[in-house]
């Protein structure tokens, strides 16, 4: 239940930083933004502190370590597949196209149109 409590309230902490942009409509744009900065960072620290919360802050350190494990391709890897693809995807439409050239002088054949 404690939890659910301290969700609740990083919830009310990110609405505040909000109203406040919204109650400081006629102050500078840095004090505005200051004003959801604020809320969001509140709220991440009261949300750090449930269980939930510790769970997926937790969750995005081993995304990133997973992100850090990744092996990259090389940049001639990626231009030469980047030039395949291009290269499949020109033969496919030249190749659709003659297709539809082929059908559609096919039935004007048969439906007696053109020469």
């Amino acid at each position: 239940m404690a939890d659910k409590i301290k969700l609740f309230v990083a919830l009310l902490l990110v609405a505040a930083g909000i109203a406040g942009y919204y109650y400081l409509h006629d102050s500078a744009a840095v004090l505005k933004l200051a004003s959801v900065l604020v809320g969001l960072l509140l709220a991440t620290g009261v949300a750090w502190t449930s269980q939930s919360g510790k769970r997926f802050f937790a969750f995005g350190k081993d995304s990133v370590a997973e992100a850090k494990r990744v092996v990259w391709p090389t940049r001639k890897e990626t231009l030469q597949t980047t030039a395949v693809v291009i290269a499949f995807a020109i033969t496919m439409a030249l190749f659709l196209w003659a297709v539809d050239a082929s059908l559609m002088l096919v039935v004007n054949k048969l439906m007696g149109r053109g020469e």
